[in-house]
């Protein structure tokens, strides 16, 4: 019997996710996926498979119609990264009312674009349904465009293309000067501003940019693949037994801290440790309820951690470093460790290819490859992280990985077993 061509298996996979997602929708009452400003952002957690299949599908059915040329230049076109700069640097979705319209000369006169240029960029953008042109002339919103009436997300988009595409322009370059290096200031970016100074240095010289920074991390937190409830409800928290110390080291002003905390009242305090610039007056956000279990700590995690508890949380932290000083936080906390403790490390599990969705592994490549730009550090396979507690001391011991669905980060539950 023949093989069915692989179009046909694409189409059919295709229609009969949609139709899952369809009947689901439909018995649920919930809108259909639609452009429209007011829908839906995005499918309810108990459909992804069937979200993945089709994205998975469409994307590939798609390339596989596509000429050779016209694959390329549709993966490698540096045209959205401008669209997209001259969007979120004039705050363009800002000047279209919701549920109304605005001309195109309109929006040329409330920024310094000429109406030639705003006609072009926003019919450009149209094209990948961020806003869109109801009648001729008038600009209105989709749900894409509305999405960044939100000062974070337009910030997040121009930390995008004002600072990591430019710097993504020069990897090759920094790959070439400074070959295996594992300096966080001997990257892309510090090409790209022409600096010796790592990111941070250069952020933090900057409150305009150290702010779009801020609320671009803000945003990235807020995505429901990085809720706290994935640390809170993968990790028994509760088998510490009474009055457990855990300390969250690079914890920022604490909100995972917070969430473990309210949830288990085993736990009797919460040390979270940070830059000083980050957790001076972090303590006045603390909610009345759980004050006295959360305090907050000045601490370099490259000098010798002085806090004895029952676990040590990583979360979020360890990928925006090298391996190098990955080792070196690593080997920091060891003069407090006894046997059992736990170091906890929340990251990001790069799969090995092939083996998940298509589109979400494109999205972590993709992060991976800003990891190297902006700070010469990678996002780890298991494998790699395995590797690199080994190489930080052999007493690391990874007890268990836990890989929650739905969730961006998978769990590192490793014991110190000197």
């Amino acid at each position: 019997m023949m093989a069915t061509p692989r179009i046909l298996e694409l189409a059919s996979s295709i229609l009969s996710s949609v139709t899952i997602i369809h009947d689901a929708l439909v018995a649920k009452q919930i809108p259909l996926p639609s452009f429209d400003e007011d829908a839906p952002e995005r499918l309810p957690h108990e459909l992804s498979d069937a979200g993945d299949a089709v994205l998975d599908a469409t994307a590939e059915l798609r390339d596989l119609l596509l000429c050779p040329i016209s694959l390329l230049h549709k993966h490698s076109s540096h045209n959205s990264a401008v669209y997209f700069q001259a969007i979120s640097r004039s705050r363009i979705p800002s000047l279209i009312p919701p549920k109304g319209r605005i001309s195109f000369a309109e929006i040329a006169n409330k920024t310094t674009l000429p109406e030639q240029i705003i006609t072009r960029l926003l019919r450009y953008a149209m094209t990948f349904h961020v806003f869109c042109e109801p009648e001729p002339g008038m600009v209105a919103h989709t749900k894409a465009s509305k999405a960044l009436l939100d000062a974070d997300t337009n910030d997040w988009l121009r930390t995008g293309t004002e600072e990591m595409f430019p710097a993504a322009t020069r990897l090759l370059d920094a790959v070439q000067k400074w070959p295996n290096s594992q300096e966080p200031n001997e990257t892309a970016f510090c090409l790209a501003n022409n600096t010796s100074q790592s990111i941070y240095e250069v952020l933090a010289s900057d409150p305009g940019r150290a702010k779009r920074f801020s609320a671009t991390m803000r945003v990235l937190a807020t995505k429901p693949e990085n809720d706290p409830c994935y640390i809170t409800d993968y990790y028994d928290w509760a088998a510490l037994g009474p009055n457990a110390h855990i300390v969250d080291i690079g914890g920022g002003h604490g909100h995972v801290s917070k969430a473990i905390a309210s949830k288990f009242p085993n736990i009797a305090q919460v040390t979270v440790q940070d830059i000083p610039g980050v957790v001076d007056g972090a303590e006045a956000g603390v909610p009345e309820q759980l004050k006295g279990r959360i305090f907050f700590q000045a601490y370099d995690m490259f000098s010798p951690q002085t806090v004895q508890a029952d676990v040590y949380i990583f979360r979020w932290v360890l990928h925006n470093w090298p391996d190098k000083y990955c080792i070196m936080a690593l080997k920091a906390q060891i003069p407090v460790l006894k046997a059992g403790s736990i170091v906890l490390i929340q990251d990001t599990l790069l799969p090995e290819p092939g083996t998940g969705s298509r589109w979400r592994e494109q999205g972590m490549r993709s992060t991976d490859l800003i990891m190297a730009v902006s700070f010469n550090s990678r996002e780890r396979t298991v494998a790699e992280w395995k590797a690199l507690l080994t190489e930080a001391d052999p007493r690391f011991a990874v007890k268990t990985v836990t890989e929650p669905k739905g969730s961006a980060l998978g769990i590192l539950v490793v014991e110190w077993a000197g």
